[in-house]
């Protein structure tokens, strides 16, 4: 089965937040005092979040990416991962983490069926690294990474490109992938929160790439069937990958391919839109036809392109841990 929206995009992945909460503090995600969390009452149950999945995959979801805020912060996300895993019809199940528990957990991740992690590092300086997370946890988080290389745990690091804070370190974070198998992508900042200035933040995706290709050979890398929305290269020679990711500069919208659900039950078609679903009422019933309906009817509303390019952009700000980074 396939689940196509109006314009012809074939919607097969499924990003599934299942907490708000975070141990980090990221600048371009939350503010420095966090934010007002979402009551535990309200928060859905990981037997709820299962319904979810399995309606969604019945529909022709073949990729579902646990996130967070941080994911792994949430007690019993293992058996939850492990139940998500022996989905009939799931081709692929993935995890976003920003790495700070990820030392303790990465072989068990591997065990229960997590196929692939996406872990966020946006500085591989200790002070830069502080500075944007608002925690000194990098050791944490390079002691994670290599325990993923060591259960042979797949691994992206996402890299969120800030102009005058980390751009610096392109080349930096690029030479990873010449000495490691990992993908290393590089994303435009995003003006979530509304911040003032924030256009003079944003490196654009062209501007990453003419930076790499004057110290690089780059080729082009099929992305595959079920990729995200970066483009992917390869250095000359490179055990890795780099991806660009582009929402601002790019075709971003043009090739996406995925649908949000909140860890409040919400779901959103779009990341830039304020058109919501509240999916709790229906998952009171317990009945997997009536939320697969209701999840292809939110596809076809998917609207066919965000605004923010626009200075009249209109949608409310958000942070990412509420949404589902």
């Amino acid at each position: 089965m396939h689940l196509d929206d109006k314009f012809g995009r074939k919607i097969n992945y499924l990003r599934l937040s299942i907490t708000d909460r975070c141990n980090m503090r990221c600048v371009y995600c939350m503010p420095a005092d966090g934010v007002e969390k979402v009551g535990h009452a309200e928060i859905l149950t990981y037997e709820q979040f299962l319904l979810i999945a399995e309606a969604a995959v019945s529909l022709g979801i073949e990729k579902i990416r646990v996130t967070g805020g941080e994911p792994l912060v949430r007690a019993g996300v293992l058996p939850f991962l492990e139940q998500l895993a022996k989905i009939s019809g799931l081709k692929q199940l993935v995890l976003t983490t920003n790495g700070v528990l990820l030392s303790e957990m990465a072989q068990e991740l591997k065990d229960v069926g997590v196929q692939r992690l996406n872990i966020s590092l946006d500085s591989l300086q200790p002070e830069m690294f502080s500075q944007l997370t608002r925690r000194d946890l990098l050791p944490k988080v390079l002691a994670g990474i290599a325990a993923a290389e060591k259960a042979k745990l797949p691994y992206k690091i996402n890299m969120v490109v800030m102009r005058g804070f980390n751009d610096n370190e392109i080349l930096d974070f690029a030479k990873l992938t010449r000495e490691h198998d990992c993908t290393v992508r590089f994303i435009e900042y995003m003006p979530t929160m509304k911040d003032e200035n924030w256009r003079s933040l944003v490196v654009s995706s062209q501007e990453i790439l003419q930076r790499l290709n004057e110290h690089y050979s780059l080729h082009s890398v099929d992305r595959g069937a079920l990729a995200g929305p970066a483009e992917e290269f390869a250095i000359a020679g490179a055990q890795g990958c780099i991806g660009v990711i582009a929402p601002l500069s790019g075709h971003f919208c043009r090739d996406c391919n995925r649908i949000r659900i909140t860890a409040s039950g919400m779901v959103r078609a779009c990341l830039f839109s304020d058109h919501e679903f509240d999916l709790k009422p229906l998952l009171a019933t317990e009945n997997i036809a009536d939320i697969a309906g209701t999840l292809k009817h939110l596809v076809l509303g998917k609207p066919a392109c965000h605004s923010l390019n626009s200075l009249s952009a209109e949608y409310s700000p958000f942070t990412m841990a509420q949404i589902g980074g």
